[in-house]
Order: C-alpha cells, then structure tokens, then sequence
C-alpha cells in the first residue's frame, strides 16, 4: 500500500481516539455551500432507491434521511426506498428487467467493461466529492460508475465479556493461539465462531478475502486467471478452507448449519454466547445496535498462521451507482452525494468515511492497528477473472461454491471438481477472446 495512504489512516485513527462517540439518532451534517452543489438546482420528482439495508429502513433511518434530503431539495416530491434481503441474487435479475430503481449498489458478478451497459457515468459527482478511497475501483476507459459507500478492514471481532468468561487473557495472535482460545470458549459453553454458514455470503472472508490477505497482494484473484489450477492445497486457498475446515469439524462453529442465523448471532454476540466474527469492521455497529456494549467489543487482524506478523486488507464495502434506465438520474446523483457528504451513513455503519478528509469515528480500529499489520489495498478483478467465474458457474462473492467445499469429506477432490470446471470454461474464454482480436 502507498506510505501515505498508511500515515493517513495512522493519523485518523490518532484523531478518532479524542472523537470517537455513541451513534444515537441519524445525524445530518450542514450543507455544503450552495454555489459549489452544482445538482442543488437539478434535483426533483420522485426518486426510488433499491438497499441492501432492510434494517435502516425498518429503523425509520433513511426515512429521516429522505426529509433531510427533501429539506435541501424541495423540489423532491419522494424517496422511496426498495429494501432487498436477498440483495446481491435480486438486483442482478432487477438489472436485467430494468426494475433496479434510481440509485442502487453495484453487485459484485460485473466486470469492469460492462459497467457501461448497466449504470451511469458518476464522473462530475466524484469531482465534487473530492478525495475519495477507491475513486477508479469502479471505473472503465476513464469513467467512474460507482462510488464507494464505505471502506472497510478485514479482521476478526471479538467478545471481550466471552472471553473472560473462557478464561483466555490474552488475545490470539497466532493460529494456534486462537485453536486455543476457540477450545476454551468451547468448554465454556459459547459458540467460539459463527461463520455464518447458513447465510451463505458470509463464507466469502474464507475464499476470496482470507486468500488475498495471506497471498499480502490486492490482485490476487487476478492471478486465478493465469492458471487451470487455481484451487490447490498447498495455496492460499488450500490454507484458507484448511483452516475453515478445522474449525467446523472441532465444533468451533454454529451448530446449526442450515438456517440463516445472521441476525441471530448478532443477538447471541451482544448476549456473550458467541465468541468471535471473521468480518469487516463494519459490523461492529450492527453489533452495538443488536445490544452489544462498545466496550465488550474488540477487534484484530486475522492470525492465520503461527508467524505473528500479518497482511490486512483494506476493502470497499458496496458502490453507489446510479441506473442507466433511471428517469431521474441529476437527483439520483444528489442523493448520492447527500448520504456521502451530508449523512453520517458510513459512521452509522462502522465504516472509514469514502472521503479521505474524514475522520473514522470507531475507536476498535486502534486496537487493530496497534500491532502494525502490513495493509494491502484490495483491487479490482479483471473481466477475464469475472468471465471465466460466471462461465464456471463459480459463484464468487456469493458462497454457493465454498458451502460445497467447507463441508466436502476430502478437500483435494473438492478442489479437483472446482479446478476441472475452471480450466474448460479458462479455455473457452480464452479462445473467445482470441476470436474477437
């Protein structure tokens, strides 16, 4: 990662330490001088936003969001918010029928050459917003398409009241310490680890982001494109379903496996009957908001191994995107820049703001940065990689395809299933795009 970008986050986590605060009622900031909103005079008319947040919009938050917004811009008629529970399968299908409303979030299955058919350029409301993380994440030929709703680091979350109970006194700092500390919890009568299986997406911080972590590149799953043999035992991969693996069959995880436990475990967390989550800090408000105390709550790199020192990652949560059927795209736009500038929807959240001027006001990151993990940016997956997936039928980001394999008797043959799907579809890839030069 670039030396400033590292002394930035340093020097914010140092001023979140003296800001840092509880998050009540949503807060608006004031608005930003109105001879620099060039959309003030745009926006209008109704407005529909496809979320991903059902819990914000239950909660009334956007609502008071949406009057805000309109108390800027009143000549908005309405914000009219589409919850979306299953929201990363759903807007692909609405995507297609052109029924994905207004502004929405970019799901993750598209590449960068076909973002174009899909969203409006966002260039003009990027300029506006200033300096933002991931500007060009994105992005295509010099067009900026999506613009981030928060940054996050990958990590494990901790519960500090669980682990006294068990007994552990110290945080793990190696694999084998957090073995340990999971057959301490165990014996103790709390779930060591919710994985999430049952929720499926969840499972994707043990492939994709635990891969990239270890592998300390933020291109790495590019580099599957290189290879027919991608999932391999003795990879990042193989390391990172390994230790998947050897959690779940020593009872480390929910006993359930079925359901969808994901708001359950947030209860069972603030409750102190679960012990730990392999999640972005993100979560760490949807904890404090399921009742968790911000005390109880601790957060730190992802030891995966015995060596003490690790790679962390700094992702993107999702992207803001406006549709290119939108009827209403300028006040789309403004919305856009209103929850980035004007809302406190990232803190809200537990995110690092989009705008790197802003200060994050989650005082866990201290402790997460205060063994100096080295910090890699995450990157953006060529086309090829996103072809060769959706023609593989490998469903990244989803987790379809690592249920399959946490739970496979013989990992090896798993990953040989994976690998054959893999290099016929890297083939017919290959030789299309052969054709079309």
């Amino acid at each position: 990662m670039r030396r400033g970008l590292l002394l930035l986050i340093i020097l914010l986590l140092i001023s979140a330490c003296t800001n840092a605060g509880d998050i009540g009622q949503p807060s608006i900031r004031p608005a930003p001088d109105p001879g620099k909103t060039a959309d003030s005079a745009k926006a209008n008319g109704r407005l529909t936003v496809s979320t991903h947040r059902v819990d914000l919009v239950e909660d009334g938050t956007f609502d008071r969001y949406a009057q805000a917004f309109r108390d800027r811009h009143p000549e908005v008629q309405e914000v009219v918010f589409e919850p979306i529970v299953d929201y990363e399968s759903d807007i692909r299908f609405r995507l297609t029928t052109g029924g994905a409303g207004d502004v929405l979030l970019i799901p993750g299955n598209i590449a960068q050459e076909h973002l174009g058919d899909f969203f409006e350029k966002l260039n003009d409301t990027a300029d506006q917003l200033g300096d933002l993380y991931f500007k060009d994440y994105k992005s295509h030929l010099g067009n900026v398409y999506g613009i981030v709703s928060g940054v996050s680091t990958e990590g494990i979350i901790y519960n500090k009241k669980a682990f006294a109970k068990a007994g552990i006194a110290s945080v793990p700092r190696t694999l084998d310490e957090l073995y340990e500390a999971c057959e301490k919890l165990k014996k103790a009568g709390i779930t060591p680890f919710y994985i999430n299986y049952g929720a499926q997406w969840p499972l994707k911080q043990w492939g994709e982001v635990l891969a990239t972590m270890m592998s300390g590149k933020g291109n790495y799953l590019n580099s599957m494109t290189e290879t027919d043999e991608p999932f391999r035992m003795d990879n990042e991969f193989g390391r990172s379903l390994t230790i998947l693996q050897t959690l779940m069959r020593k009872g480390y995880v929910e006993a359930d496996l079925q359901t969808n436990l994901w708001e359950v475990s947030k209860s069972e967390f603030a409750q102190g009957n679960a012990g730990m989550f392999f999640m972005g800090n993100w979560m760490i408000r949807q904890l404090e908001q399921a009742g968790a105390l911000p005390q109880d709550i601790g957060y730190i790199p992802f030891p995966y191994d015995n060596s003490g020192s690790y790679h962390v990652l700094m992702n993107t949560d999702w992207f803001y995107a406006v549709s290119k059927n939108s009827k209403n795209k300028e006040t789309a736009k403004a919305w856009i820049r209103f929850l980035i500038e004007e809302s406190d929807y990232a803190e809200r959240s537990g995110f690092i703001p989009p705008q790197k001027k802003k200060v994050p006001r989650l005082p866990q990151l201290e402790e997460f940065f205060s063994s100096r993990p080295s910090i890699i940016e995450n990157s953006p997956s060529s086309s090829l990689w996103y072809e060769i997936g959706n023609k593989a039928k490998i469903d990244f980001y989803r987790g379809a395809y690592l249920q399959r394999a946490a739970v496979a008797e013989r990992l090896p043959a798993a990953f040989g299933e994976l690998n054959a799907s893999w290099k016929a579809n890297r083939a017919r890839a290959m030789e299309s795009r052969a054709r079309r030069m």
